[in-house]
C-alpha cells in the first residue's frame, strides 16, 4: 500500500530523524521509499519539511499537494503551512505546543499556536491533537517530542506501520543509552 507523509516543525525538534525511523521501518517491511527534507535558512527555530512516500512504483520523494495521507505536525504553525498538502480525508498529528517562527520574533509580532490548532481543526477531517509539552515533561525530555508523534500517529490507525516496526526502526537508530527513554516516549504516544 502505497502511503505519503509529511512531518513539519521547526529546526531542532527531530523532524528528520523521525522521517528515517518511518522510512526505516517501511524498507525493513520491504517496501519502497523516497524521502527527502527541505530545511529552513535558521538551522533552529527555522522550517523543517519531510516528505517519507513508501510503497511501489514512486518515482519523486516530493509528495504532490492533496496527496498527504498523514501529516505529522510538530508545530501547529507548521502545519497550517503544509495543510495544502494533505488529502481529502487524511490524518493530521499535531503538537499544541507552539513555537515562535523566526520571521515573528525578528519583527516583534505575536504568535499563538492555539489559533493555528483551531485552524487545523477546521481544515481536516481526521485531526489527533497532543500536549506534546505534557508529554515530554512526563517522560522527562522536551527532545523526545519527534518519538512521541510517531506513537500518536500509530495509535490513530493512518500510518501503515505498526508499534513493534517503528520500535525496531528506532532502535537500530538511537545509541542504547536512550533506548528506554525513546521507548517511553513511543508509548506515551500511543497512549495520547
Amino acid at each position: 500500500m502505497n502511503m505519503n507523509y509529511l512531518l513539519c516543525g521547526v529546526g531542532g525538534q527531530g523532524t528528520v530523524l523521525a522521517a528515517k525511523v518511518l522510512a526505516a521501518a517501511a524498507i525493513a517491511k520491504g517496501e519502497e521509499v523516497k524521502t527527502t527534507e527541505t530545511i529552513g535558512m535558521a538551522q533552529r527555530g527555522g522550517s523543517v519539511t519531510s516528505y517519507v512516500r513508501t510503497g511501489h512504483g514512486i518515482h519523486s520523494p516530493i509528495i504532490p499537494l492533496g496527496a498527504a495521507d498523514v501529516i505529522i505536525g510538530f508545530e501547529p504553525g507548521e502545519v497550517v503551512r503544509n495543510i495544502k498538502y494533505l488529502k481529502k480525508g487524511g490524518t493530521v498529528v499535531v503538537s499544541t505546543k507552539s513555537v515562535m517562527p523566526v520571521t515573528a520574533a525578528l519583527t516583534n509580532s505575536t504568535y499563538n499556536g492555539d489559533e493555528m490548532v483551531e485552524y487545523i481543526k477546521k481544515a481536516a477531517e481526521n485531526v489527533v491533537i497532543i500536549d506534546g509539552e505534557k508529554l515530554c515533561n512526563e517522560c522527562g525530555s522536551d527532545k523526545v517530542l519527534n518519538v512521541i508523534l510517531l506513537g500518536a500517529a500509530i495509535k490513530s490507525g493512518a500510518v501503515g506501520i505498526t508499534l513493534e516496526e517503528t520500535k525496531d526502526a528506532l532502535l537500530k537508530r538511537l545509541p542504547a543509552k536512550l533506548h528506554d527513554l525513546n521507548i517511553k516516549a513511543l508509548e506515551l504516544g500511543m497512549r495520547g
